[in-house]
């Protein structure tokens, strides 16, 4: 009985079944799998509940689709797709969160096809680099109080092309002009400066000057994004 209600309705002489114990034990491998792998992104991350269910579950989700696909390469291309879609109508978002699914996915994939033993050690690889270098901070910046974000208000009548190129090559090392708005129905202008401060410490002094050129309108300065790590 319990036979005849796995049996697939589609099933063959040439189809290769897929017994219970099998099942049941390449399902449980995966949540297992999702759940050493969040564990390992939530270490020194800043996280959602929603992302970590998702995280946890997604291997068992795609272990599940493997094993049902079971070598059809025409179902496999409509899964591909279907996982094809679902990306590209979901919001972006960073990089580490994306590379935190494609290893889910990666340890969903190696457990459905079978090799459970593979997929501990790659997800266990994977968790030990992740948690290694989020302690180290690899990657990060070390000079981050240089790159600053500059957004300076002028009037209207005030020549913004070279009006601050001046005060600009005394406390920077490079500055660029990344944007230009209209602001207060046209009478001002806010100007926004991607600027390396030579020294950090003299930044209100550079901003005291700017200040005595604008008309002591409002000047903003921000830790400079970096829009790359948006995938």
């Amino acid at each position: 009985m319990l036979n005849s209600l796995l049996k697939g309705l589609f099933d063959s002489d040439f189809t290769v079944r897929i017994s219970l114990t099998d099942f049941l034990l390449c399902i449980g491998i995966s949540l297992i799998l999702g759940l050493i792998l969040t564990f390992g992104y939530l270490y020194r991350s800043r996280y959602s509940k929603s992302f970590a269910v998702t995280l946890a579950l997604l291997p068992a989700v795609v272990c599940v689709v493997i094993m049902m696909v079971n070598g059809n390469i025409g179902t496999g291309v409509a899964v591909a797709g279907a996982f094809g879609l679902v990306r590209f109508r979901s919001a972006p978002g960073s990089a580490k969160e994306i590379c935190a699914l494609f290893l889910a996915t990666g340890a969903g994939l190696i457990a459905g096809m079978g090799y459970l033993g593979f997929a501990f050690l790659f997800t266990a690889i994977m968790c030990l680099m992740f948690i290694l270098y989020n302690r180290l901070d690899f990657g990060s910046k070390k000079n981050t109080a240089k790159f600053k974000r500059l957004s300076i208000t002028i009037p209207e009548d005030l020549d913004y092309s070279d009006v601050f190129d001046d005060i600009f090559s005394q406390y920077t090392s490079d500055y660029e002009l990344d944007k230009v708005k209209t602001t207060n129905m046209g009478s001002l202008f806010r100007l926004t400066y991607n600027i390396s401060l030579k020294d950090p410490k003299l930044e209100k002094e550079m901003i005291d000057k700017i200040r005595c050129r604008n008309g002591n309108l409002e000047i903003t300065v921000s830790k400079q994004e970096n829009d790359t790590a948006q995938l």
